[in-house]
C-alpha cells in the first residue's frame, strides 16, 4: 500500500497564501527520519522529556500487560467471585472509565499535563495495593473502576503530552511509543504468565501490589519532565503573541480576545468532531477482532489447533514492534492520515473474509488462514494507531485541544467496551456472513471518515490563509 505523503493541518502556510506547503517541504517537516529504531528511541522528538516519558510508558504498560493478564484469574482464585460477577465487574468499570478520557481533557485546559498523569499514576498506586484489601463485589467494584478510569485518562494525557512535546513530530513519537508500549505488554504478559503458573493466592495477591507499587517509579519518571502550562494559558499566550505584533489595542480589545481564546470551544457543540470520534470507534475494532472475535471463532467454528490463539497474538507483537516505524513513514501528515483511514477498512475487510474462510476446510486450512488473517488485520492496526491519532490531533482547534482529544479518546474506550460484545453475539452468531458484513461496514465508514477529514482539514486551512495574506498586505 501507497500512501501521500502531505502537510499535518497546522503545518504553516506557503509564502503564496494559499494555505499549502511544497511537497518537499511538508515531507521534510513531517515525515521521520529513516534512522534505526533504536537510534530514534536514544533521540526521540521531544528530547529528553520524550526519553522520560517513553521510559514512563513502559513501566507502565509491563503493569498493564501483568494486570491484564491475571485480574480474572484472581477474581476468580483469590476474590472466588463467579464468572457472570466477573463480567459485571469488568463491564461495570469499563462503561464507567469511558468518563476518564473527557475529565482528564477538560482538566488539562487548565492544569499542567505532568500534574494530571502524576495525580492518576498515585491514586493507581492505592486503588491497585488495595485490591488485597478488599472482600467482596462492592469493594472490588470501587477500586477497578477507580483504576479504569484514571488509565483511560492517563491514556489522554500521553496524546496531549506528545503534542506539546513532539510538534509536528507527533507520528514518529506515536510509533515510537507504540514500538515501547507492545515490547512491555509482552513482557507483562510473561511476567503474568510465571505466576499463573504458579497460581497460589499468594503470588497473585505479590503481583497485584507488586503492579500497584511499580507506579510510584512511573510517577517519578513523569516528574522529572518539564513543567508545561496548561492548554488554555498556552494557546492564550500564544494569542497573545500574534496579537501583539500589531498593537494599537489600548481600548481592552486585545485583552478581551485573548480571554475568549482561552475560553477555547467545546467539543460537544462541534458536530464535525463528534462525526470523527463516532466513526472512530468502528474504526478501532481490530482490537476486538484479535483479541476476541478470532480466539472465540477459532475454538467454535473452526477444525484449527487452540495453539493458534497464542500464535496470533505473537504475530500481533512482533509486527507491531518491528513494523510501527516503517509505516508511520507512510502516513506522515494529516491529509496523508485522512487518506489511510480508506486503506484501514480495505485491509479489515481482506481480513475479516479470510476469517470467515477459515471455516471451510480441515484443521490445516484453517490453521494458515487464521494466520494470514492475524497479518492482515495487523496490518490494519499499524494503520489505524497513526490515523487515530493524527486525526485527533490535526482536527482539533488550537485554542481548545485537550478537551477535544479527551472527547477523542472516549472512541477506543467505547470500543473496548463495546466491540468485544458485538462480536461474540451478533458478528459470531451471523457466522461467515456476518465477518463479512463487518468488514464491508467498517470499510465504507473508512471512506466517509476520509471525505469528511479532508473537508475539515480544507475548511481549516482557508481561515489561515487568509489570516497570512492579511499579515503579509
Amino acid at each position: 500500500m501507497r500512501w501521500g505523503r502531505s502537510q499535518s493541518a497546522g503545518g504553516g502556510i506557503g509564502a503564496d497564501g494559499t494555505g499549502r506547503r511544497d511537497d518537499a517541504a511538508a515531507t521534510a517537516g513531517n515525515a521521520p527520519k529513516r534512522t534505526g529504531t533504536i537510534a530514534q528511541l536514544r533521540n526521540p522528538p521531544g528530547g529528553s522529556d520524550a526519553r522520560r516519558m517513553l521510559a514512563a510508558l513502559f513501566l507502565d504498560r509491563v503493569g498493564n500487560g501483568v494486570w491484564s493478564s491475571a485480574l480474572v484469574l484472581y477474581f476468580s482464585v483469590v476474590s472466588h467471585l463467579s464468572a457472570g460477577r466477573i463480567g459485571a465487574l469488568l463491564g461495570i468499570a469499563g462503561l464507567v472509565g469511558i468518563a476518564g478520557a473527557p475529565v482528564a481533557g477538560a482538566l488539562a485546559e487548565r492544569y499542567p499535563v505532568r500534574t494530571i498523569l502524576v495525580a492518576c499514576h498515585l491514586i493507581r498506586v492505592l486503588t491497585l495495593c488495595a485490591v488485597p484489601l478488599c472482600h467482596g463485589f462492592a469493594p472490588l467494584l470501587a477500586v477497578t473502576t477507580a483504576t479504569t478510569l484514571c488509565d483511560r485518562a492517563s491514556k489522554t494525557m500521553e496524546i496531549v503530552f506528545a503534542g506539546q512535546a513532539a510538534g509536528e513530530q507527533r507520528a514518529t513519537y506515536r510509533a515510537l511509543s507504540r514500538v515501547v508500549m507492545n515490547a512491555a505488554y509482552a513482557l507483562g504478559a510473561g511476567l503474568s504468565a510465571i505466576a499463573v503458573a504458579v497460581g497460589t493466592s499468594g503470588v497473585y495477591e505479590a503481583v497485584v501490589v507488586g503492579n500497584g507499587l511499580s507506579y510510584l517509579a512511573v510517577a517519578a519518571l513523569v516528574m522529572r519532565t518539564k513543567r508545561r502550562e496548561p492548554s488554555r494559558v498556552a494557546a492564550a499566550g500564544a494569542a497573545g503573541d500574534g496579537d501583539g505584533g500589531g498593537g494599537g489595542d489600548s481600548d481592552g480589545d486585545g485583552d478581551g480576545a485573548k480571554k475568549a481564546k482561552a475560553r477555547g470551544r467545546n467539543p460537544w457543540r462541534d458536530p464535525g468532531y463528534l462525526l470523527f470520534v463516532l466513526l472512530d470507534v468502528f474504526l478501532n475494532l481490530d482490537d476486538a477482532i484479535l483479541m476476541v472475535g478470532v480466539p472465540l471463532w477459532a475454538v467454535t467454528r473452526t477444525d484449527a489447533p487452540h495453539a493458534v490463539i497464542p500464535a496470533v497474538m505473537v504475530i500481533n507483537t512482533l509486527m507491531c514492534v518491528f513494523l510501527q516505524m516503517p509505516v508511520s513513514a507512510r502516513v506522515a501528515g494529516a491529509r496523508a492520515a485522512a487518506r489511510a483511514a480508506c486503506w484501514y477498512g480495505v485491509a479489515l475487510l481482506a481480513g475479516c473474509a479470510l476469517i470467515a474462510g477459515s471455516s471451510h476446510g480441515g484443521a490445516m486450512v484453517a490453521t494458515v488462514t487464521l494466520l494470514l488473517a492475524a497479518v492482515v488485520v495487523t496490518s490494519a492496526e499499524l494503520v489505524r494507531s497513526l490515523v487515530s491519532w493524527e486525526l485527533a490531533v490535526s482536527l482539533a482547534p488550537a485554542d481548545a485541544q485537550a478537551s477535544y482529544l479527551g472527547v477523542a479518546g472516549m472512541a477506543q474506550a467505547i470500543e473496548r467496551s463495546a466491540g468485544p460484545v458485538a462480536l461474540s453475539t451478533v458478528v459470531l452468531a451471523a457466522g461467515p456472513v456476518g465477518w463479512l458484513g463487518l468488514g464491508a461496514v467498517v470499510t465504507g465508514l473508512g471512506v466517509v471518515q476520509r471525505v469528511a477529514s479532508l473537508r475539515r482539514l480544507e475548511r481549516k486551512a482557508v481561515p489561515a490563509a487568509g489570516g497570512a495574506a492579511t499579515a503579509v498586505a
